[in-house]
């Protein structure tokens, strides 16, 4: 069987669990059950997509221009400076007004480096369209 097809029949199996577990989400009303397996089957359709487009894309990069992994090792290293800023920012604070359950330290610090990566990625979209409607 063919790599091309086996992806297509891969993809297509991934669909059609996402859309069952969809329904059944539905059918359940999103009860504490049907909420925690659609947030784990999410991570596992958010890992697979990182593998295929770091993974995959690393091997068909390696293999059409093996330069291009400098240039790959380049952003790399400059996306987890960019998360180290994010989360050195971080103040970690609880929120105002907040009167669910307490919530650890650690989760308030990631909660709040995941806002400022937010805030960089859309400053950064700002200023690429405005400078690409200047260029253009």
């Amino acid at each position: 069987m063919k790599l091309n097809k086996i992806f297509k029949w891969g993809m297509l199996a991934l669909i059609l669990i996402s859309v069952a577990l969809l329904i059944w989400g539905f059918a359940q009303d999103f009860g504490g059950a049907t909420v925690d397996t659609l947030l784990y089957w999410t991570y596992i359709m958010i890992g697979l997509a990182l593998f295929c487009v770091i993974i995959l894309g690393l091997i068909v990069g390696a293999k059409n221009d093996p330069k291009s992994l400098i240039k790959i090792g380049i952003i790399l290293v400059g996306v987890a400076a960019v998360c180290l800023i994010a989360y050195l920012l971080a103040k970690g604070e609880p929120a105002m007004a907040y009167n669910g359950p307490a919530v650890s330290a650690g989760t308030l610090k990631l909660t709040d480096t995941v806002l400022n990566l937010t805030y960089i990625a859309g400053a950064a979209a700002i200023i690429a369209i405005i400078v690409g409607e200047i260029r253009m």
